[in-house]
């Protein structure tokens, strides 16, 4: 498993840490991680860093002063380096290790245009809001050249914390995230700023408390979803009771039945209009339809508004799976619960509790606004979308790493209802259910789609082969 830590809790250890530690080690610990990492990126993209072309765009604080460091390094295996400064203050001992190095100051943005790696070292995790007018127009100017562009911990204009892009902000190829993970690192729009995601180590770890996120590995998920014993029979299995479809939408009912049967449920119960019933029946011919005793429900994919069959439903105790416009239901709800709502639907959620918020709101603070949520109605959030969240009542919240953005298809968020309450069947609790449940629902969409268009019917197709690769990492 991997860990992202919120910002002050990063602060702190490092002043612990260096408290312990002769002055500036470690700025040189993280300096010298990360001027290996970007001399094995010219060595990829050129066949050796000799000779190579670096710019640095320096900012005022300790983010610029680490840039300089690297540069200095880079300029003593043989790298031609110039730093862009941005700013009027400079770190003095980093700018005289760049110079000591043999590196020189410009002025010129035209360096960009001939740079083969820039490295943006403008504004650190401490950054709010986008980047200045001036430091934009040059990042804008970097972007448009062929250079590799790596951030010095975090893309610049980018919130370490939340994930949130308020402005201009560095679109990196490489990230290199001193100490250990920030969460916006893994939490779009920042994600999608940051490209790829190294940590160079300086010894953090012992000093750190709880993470602010955590990420799942597939041995984790095999860890999490238990395999049948023995003795096993389908009652032991777990029994998923399944509400969903109506007669405007009865492939949900089939979809949501699916991804409950491929998720290893030992039986499924359907309750719902005949006529989806029928469509669940056609395909599914193993599925049960009429109620009777389940370890554990999903309610709402297709449904519509809820009535009040559906309330009766969701005030009963067994662990329960509430999906679309039932997710607004979970004041009923009569024992744990896993809301799946997407950023449309948690918006309608909030704002039903009386919270002002919007989409565009959610989408831009994905984080907190799932912290909110899960807060509020004292259940678990499983928000989807470009990133997918699962966050519980107390906070403890997860990223979701796998899937495509070919699953924003049609019946996707059906399977992932159910291959969920599957889980929670199986005996997970909301909180490892929903993040399982995304991360085999993530991979099964890679396998299906394979980077080309997928849909809900070939995902469920995969997933049984995401299952398996699950449980031989497991096994390995």
């Amino acid at each position: 498993m991997r860990y992202a830590y919120a910002v002050d809790d990063v602060r702190s250890a490092e002043a612990a840490l260096a408290a312990t530690l002769p002055p500036g080690t470690l700025m040189e610990r993280a300096s010298a991680g990360m001027a290996a990492a970007c001399l094995r990126l010219l060595r990829d993209a050129r066949g050796g860093a000799y000779g190579a072309r670096a710019v640095l765009l320096v900012g005022s604080g300790d983010n610029g002063g680490d840039a300089l460091f690297v540069g200095a390094r880079l300029a003593r295996r043989g790298v031609r380096v110039a730093a862009l400064l941005l700013s009027e203050r400079v770190h003095e001992a980093g700018l005289a290790a760049l110079l000591g190095a043999g590196g020189r100051v410009t002025g010129s943005l035209d360096e960009l245009d001939a740079a083969d790696l820039v490295l943006d070292g403008i504004v650190g995790i401490g950054g709010r809001g986008g980047l200045r007018p001036e430091a934009a127009r040059v990042v804008r100017r970097a972007e448009a050249g062929g250079a590799l562009l790596v951030a010095v911990d975090v893309p610049s204009g980018v919130d370490a914390d939340t994930g949130e892009v308020a402005g201009d902000a560095v679109h990196a190829d490489l990230t290199l995230c001193a100490g250990v993970l920030k969460p916006g690192l893994l939490v779009d729009p920042a994600a999608g700023c940051a490209g790829l995601v190294e940590v160079v180590g300086i010894g953090l770890e012992p000093l750190l408390g709880a993470p602010a996120l955590e990420v799942l590995d597939a041995a984790d998920v095999g860890e999490l979803l238990p395999e049948p014993g023995r003795e096993s029979d389908k009652y032991r299995r777990g029994v998923v009771g399944v509400s969903a479809g109506s007669d405007a939408y009865p492939g949900a009912a089939v979809l949501c039945a699916g991804g409950a049967v491929r998720g290893g449920a030992g039986m499924v119960r359907y309750l719902g209009p005949e006529h989806a019933g029928q469509a669940v029946l056609a395909r599914w011919p193993e599925v049960v339809v009429g109620d009777g005793r389940v370890q554990a429900r999903v309610v709402g994919p297709g449904i519509g508004e809820p009535d009040d069959g559906v309330r009766e439903l969701v005030s009963r105790p067994e662990p329960l799976v509430l999906d679309a416009a039932s997710t607004r239901l979970h004041a009923l709800v009569g024992g744990s619960a896993l809301l799946t709502p997407h950023a449309g639907e948690l918006t309608a959620l909030l704002q039903a509790d009386g919270v002002e918020v919007r989409r565009e709101d959610v989408e831009a603070r994905r984080l907190h606004w799932a912290r909110q949520a899960a807060a509020r109605t004292g259940s678990t959030v499983l928000l989807k979308g470009s990133t997918t969240l699962v966050v519980s009542p107390d906070g403890r919240a997860r990223a979701n790493p796998t899937g495509t953005s070919w699953l924003a298809t049609a019946g996707s968020g059906d399977v992932l209802a159910g291959l969920a309450g599957a889980f929670l069947a199986r005996g997970l609790d909301p909180f490892d259910a929903g993040a399982c449940a995304a991360w085999v629902h993530g991979l099964a969409g890679r396998l299906s789609s394979g980077g080309a268009p997928t849909d809900a019917g070939r995902l469920l197709d995969a997933v049984p082969e995401a299952l398996r690769r699950v449980a031989a990492g497991q096994r390995s």
